[in-house]
């Protein structure tokens, strides 16, 4: 296997790779994204994270199939390489290695706005520049450093959204801070109705709600590195969906619950908001660190995946061949530092356009998030359809459903792109993210990989 062969190590453990997922998905768009979709949805908003959720779930069991028969380094990159063909992988490579440059972009960009509520005289972009020094710097340390470090980041906002459900859940049921006058739950339909934008306000704001699960996929590229990978992937994505999905609802249905959905995002996160409503002032400050720890903890996990997938491009004949060299850890030192080189561009875009940066970004990433999702479960029908029955028959982890859910993960998926054009801040990633996968195929060519066989380019061995 490719892990052996090039030193990468297995010192992942499933602790790690449970945190690590979360911690890569649970960010910016739920502490600072919902804000927005709230505004466009009201209350219907609950169904759009649980219609997302389903379509998130398929994508990860989907991807869990292929990454249990084959744990390599290069993840859907390598069996699109493998199972659709040399242009697929190469795409779909550079394609989310993109998506994650756009993550780390997006996440301090966060940082920054909500350092700006400590220090506002600090200009934004000073905070962005800071976070990814750090988070690189992280980056290159043995990869068992990177997972504890990850593990104790994602913990934290774990942690605090479930004693935000646990304080909101007794305010809305005992009256907790309210007097002890329990709340209830009529602020879901008394503000013009559980859908007060109509059902397309729902539908508005699913290019939103798919942004706070985009990043799950990443499980699959810690394949290379977890320890006994049959085992521990399919523990961690069990875990993982469900708690994602009781983590997203449970903290949307608490703050809609507790005041308007037509006064969330006016004052800041609806998480701060939030604790100020009940009076934990204090809370609120707390939670303002949560925001700033979660959104560090995905750009920590973006660069990981941006770093290992751009080595594992190169170690392909897709990339330079100086990103498959690895440092005396087994990190991929120099991958690391071009992916960390390239979020820099973040830095720039907080200097000139700090207002609009996170909403231009957040649409950004979301496309090509989706693009990798159908690259996925296309690839995954392949994947499929390249095995015998009795192949078939003994797959040790299976998608569920299977193809309809695939088929129904892929019409979701194609809705909420369609969607996109009727969003302003999101029509930009419509013109941008197909110029860039133009780029990209032109790129293709022009340097010749076309030329080069299948055989010569194996992402796994």
């Amino acid at each position: 296997m490719q892990t052996e062969q090039t030193g990468l190590k297995r010192h992942l453990k499933v602790r790690h790779i449970r945190l690590m997922a979360l911690g890569s998905t649970i960010g910016v768009g739920l502490f600072l994204g919902s804000a927005s979709a709230i505004q466009i949805a009201g209350p219907s908003i609950l169904l759009g994270y649980l219609l997302a959720g389903i379509v998130a779930f398929i994508v990860l069991r989907t991807l869990g199939e292929m990454a249990v028969h084959e744990p390599v380094a290069g993840s859907f990159a390598a069996y699109a390489n493998t199972y659709v063909g040399p242009l697929a992988g190469y795409m779909v490579g550079w394609g989310y290695w993109t998506y994650w440059i756009v993550v780390g972009i997006a996440e301090v960009t966060a940082v920054g706005i909500y350092m700006g509520i400590w220090f506002p005289e600090v200009p934004q972009w000073i905070w962005a520049l800071s976070s990814i020094v750090l988070m690189g710097l992280i980056n290159l340390i043995a990869v068992k450093v990177f997972g504890e470090f990850e593990f104790w980041f994602a913990l934290i906002k774990v942690v605090a959204i479930v004693a935000m459900i646990a304080l909101g859940g007794s305010v809305i049921l005992f009256g907790f801070t309210n007097n002890w006058q329990p709340i209830g739950l009529s602020n879901l339909w008394q503000h013009g109705g559980f859908f007060p934008n109509g059902f397309e306000g729902m539908l508005l704001s699913l290019q939103m709600v798919l942004f706070a699960y985009v990043g799950i996929e990443m499980i699959g590229l810690s394949a290379g590195e977890a320890e006994n990978p049959k085992k521990t992937i399919p523990m961690a994505i069990d875990s993982l969906a469900w708690r994602i999905l009781i983590f997203y609802m449970g903290a949307i249905l608490v703050i809609l619950a507790i005041f308007p959905w037509n006064e969330v995002g006016q004052q800041g996160s609806p998480f701060v908001v939030m604790f100020e409503r009940i009076g934990l002032r204090e809370a609120a400050g707390l939670i303002n660190f949560v925001v700033i720890t979660a959104a560090l903890s995905s750009c920590n996990a973006g660069i990981f995946s941006g770093g290992r997938l751009l080595y594992a491009l190169s170690a392909n004949g897709y990339a330079p061949a100086s990103f498959a060299k690895l440092s005396k850890y087994g990190v991929p030192h120099r991958a690391v530092m071009a992916t960390v080189g390239v979020c820099m561009s973040g830095v720039v875009l907080n200097y000139f356009v700090p207002d609009k940066a996170f909403q231009y970004i957040m649409a950004a990433v979301t496309f090509v998030g989706l693009m990798v999702w159908i690259a996925i479960l296309f690839t995954q029908m392949k994947f499929r359809r390249s095995l015998t029955k009795a192949q078939i028959a003994e797959l040790g982890y299976r998608a569920p459903w299977w193809p309809y859910s695939s088929w129904f993960a892929l019409a979701f998926i194609c809705l909420v792109v369609v969607l996109m054009g009727f969003h302003e801040d999101a029509r930009v990633a419509l013109i941008l993210g197909p110029c860039l996968l133009g780029v990209y195929l032109a790129m293709f060519y022009i340097v010749g990989l076309h030329r080069k066989t299948k055989a010569q380019r194996l992402f796994n061995s």
